[in-house]
């Protein structure tokens, strides 16, 4: 069956680079680590469709093959369906080369900000001015909202195109609030950034996605593992799911590769 090698800055991001070309989701495929990566090397992985889910993948495949659309009498070739395979990657690789590029500028504005805090110890920045200099410096207009509530004070950014300042999983985003907390020295209160609601958006996200696999174990009677996910986004899948009779979870690994595991709740009264 059909496998693709990924390669990425760890080995997270390789899973998904294969993911992606292979066009199919985790729970379909074995994948199997190469090299891990490392300071000077990339981590690469190899990434096939599972004896569980080949036939599925054999059927779409002849289908594929065969493929003709006709609409109107307009009749769509083989040929013409690659090109827009095709412009499909295009488009894809120039969103990873903006987030690359975003991943860049703040880890810029990350040693700037380390080396300014060995140099100045006892003084902090104010996380408004912060944000503000970052964008500008990228070239983004934005608008920036300070939000406080009992526990944590959130700086939420909206402007166009700030896709790429999220990152995936929200990466390059935590990174931004990571470093803005930092430079905000000790605060009575948490200090968040958050971008077009993102942080929402993920709980909603990652409170579906529990509900989706809670089904799916609970029909197939055969446990599901979810990718690897930090302390936070564990919290929301066991929480989501702490009532549910049918299923009961299970967090596993270590850390950065933490995972979470849904089972059959008799797994539990066994």
């Amino acid at each position: 069956m059909k496998s693709v090698e990924g390669v990425g800055r760890n080995i997270e991001q390789a899973i998904e680079n294969a993911l992606f070309e292979l066009k199919a989701p985790r729970e379909d495929v074995d994948i199997k680590i190469i090299s891990e990566g490392g300071l000077f090397r990339k981590a690469k992985v190899v990434v096939s469709i599972s004896e569980d889910a080949k036939e599925k993948y054999e059927k779409k495949e002849e289908k594929r093959a065969k493929y003709l659309e006709e609409d109107d009498g307009l009749i769509i070739s083989k040929k013409e369906i690659k090109e827009d395979i095709k412009e499909e990657k295009k488009a894809a690789k120039a969103e990873k080369k903006e987030e690359k590029k975003a991943e860049k500028e703040v880890e810029k504005a990350k040693e700037v900000a380390v080396e300014k805090k060995a140099k100045r110890e006892n003084k902090v920045v104010e996380p408004m001015e912060f944000l503000k200099g970052l964008f500008q410096a990228a070239g983004k207009e934005v608008e920036i909202e300070r939000v406080e509530k009992d526990d944590c004070v959130t700086y939420v950014i909206k402007g166009e195109d700030l896709g790429s300042y999220i990152g995936y999983r929200g990466e390059t985003l935590f990174s931004i609030s990571y470093l803005t907390s930092i430079l905000a020295g000790k605060c009575e209160k948490r200090v968040l950034v958050d971008i077009e609601n993102y942080r929402e958006k993920r709980i909603e996200s990652l409170r579906s996605l529990a509900s989706r696999m809670a089904s799916k174990v609970a029909k197939s009677g055969r446990y599901v593992k979810l990718e690897p996910m930090d302390p936070a986004e564990r919290r929301i899948i066991h929480l989501a799911l702490q009532d549910n009779d049918k299923v009961t979870t299970l967090s596993k690994g270590t850390e950065p590769h933490r995972y979470v595991m849904i089972f059959p709740r008799e797994y539990k009264d066994q």
